[in-house]
């Protein structure tokens, strides 16, 4: 009889438990990553883009331009909804794309124009003319200061007095001018955005790292110089905040599992193993599960990653933390015939697709007390 007594109080005492654990509740955000692939206007501008305009190779009209920017809405407008939250993402990080204008043209497409996104955009050397760039709900985020940082990598190795003084150089004001003369490979600048989600501050970084043109091991060291201003980056930040909570994301052009990534910026794959101003990388766990945001000769990588700071994944909930990660790839947004069957659905010579990517997204959480 006691035994059954006994019992009785544990099975009510884990009801209220329970209970008390769903009374709590969560204020929800979503920070997404998405390569909008050549996502170019019409016009011809002072960068490479001939081939996107209407006498182009690509044939590039506005009734092509407006339905890319209707697919890219919809896609946005829909990343990370769901049983969690309602809401579209919060803080998008974008890449592949021509200038400013084409961001203010998709912010106001109708599925996205009520979020009224803000925008932060410069204008970056990339020889394709292309950028990366950040759209913030205005509601939700406060920008405070934002910066390009110039990702300085050459073609032929640096001399040593010319090496060690680039990397003196202050990430926070590099004013450097280019030597011609040491061959530079122009790329993307790195993003870095600085404000308050809902009153919490938080470090945003976008990047779209070089290509594998040439060969995933020959650029490799142009990708891992990326990694390194990205570490670099935060450890600039830390010197400042030691608190500091920092997102790097992007189109990193190599997996979770390359030296870019893995030494670079010394991302780790579990939690437990992440020490004071280290980074989780939740995107490696997913794809040693078979997880992928592209496609290439069959076989699926994760390129487009998102990770978060030690400062974002401690266990209480008091104040914005990661919660979870996901790739978005709806079967809409996938080839359903041909060669390229359950590769994304990219634009062709007779369909106006999304992207080559998945875009990525994680969640952010805080308890409402």
């Amino acid at each position: 009889m006691r035994i059954k007594k006994l019992i009785a109080v544990f099975v009510v005492l884990f009801a209220i438990s329970g209970a008390n654990a769903q009374a709590k509740k969560y204020n929800i955000h979503t920070v997404a990553f998405y390569n909008l692939e050549n996502l170019f206007d019409t016009i011809n501008g002072p960068n490479n883009d001939e081939e996107w305009l209407p006498n182009g190779a690509q044939s590039w009209t506005k009734a092509k331009y407006k339905q890319k920017l209707q697919n890219l809405a919809r896609v946005l407008s829909e990343i990370g909804t769901g049983e969690n939250t309602s809401n579209s993402p919060t803080l998008i990080g974008c890449c592949e794309i021509e200038n400013r204008g084409v961001l203010e043209d998709l912010v106001k497409e109708p599925l996205l124009i009520n979020k009224d996104y803000g925008v932060v955009h410069f204008e970056s050397p990339d020889k394709r003319g292309i950028d990366v760039g950040f759209l913030y709900q205005k509601k939700h985020f406060k920008p405070t200061s934002y910066k390009n940082i110039p990702l300085l990598i050459y073609k032929n190795q640096l001399n040593e007095s010319a090496k060690r003084k680039h990397e003196s150089d202050d990430v926070s004001d590099d004013k450097s001018e280019i030597d011609k003369n040491l061959d530079r490979v122009y790329t993307r600048d790195i993003l870095l955005v600085t404000g308050f989600l809902d009153g919490e501050e938080i470090n945003i970084m976008v990047n779209h790292w070089p290509s594998r043109s040439g060969g995933e091991k020959k650029s490799s060291p142009f990708r891992e110089a990326a990694g390194r201003l990205n570490r670099k980056i935060m450890d600039s930040i830390y010197k400042i905040n030691p608190n500091a909570k920092i997102i790097t994301m992007g189109d990193l052009n190599d997996g979770t599992y390359n030296k870019s990534v893995k030494e670079g910026i010394g991302a780790k794959r579990k939690k437990e193993e992440v020490k004071e101003f280290g980074i989780y990388n939740p995107f490696e766990e997913m794809f040693y599960k078979g997880n992928a945001t592209l496609f290439y000769r069959d076989a699926g990588d994760i390129f487009d990653q998102i990770m978060v700071s030690e400062t974002l994944i401690k266990k209480d909930y008091s104040s914005f933390r990661y919660w979870k990660a996901g790739i978005y790839n709806k079967p809409y947004m996938i080839t359903t015939a041909g060669q390229y069957k359950g590769y994304p659905l990219r634009h062709g010579n007779t369909e106006i697709g999304y992207s080559d990517h998945f875009p990525s997204f994680i969640y952010l959480i805080k308890e409402i007390k």
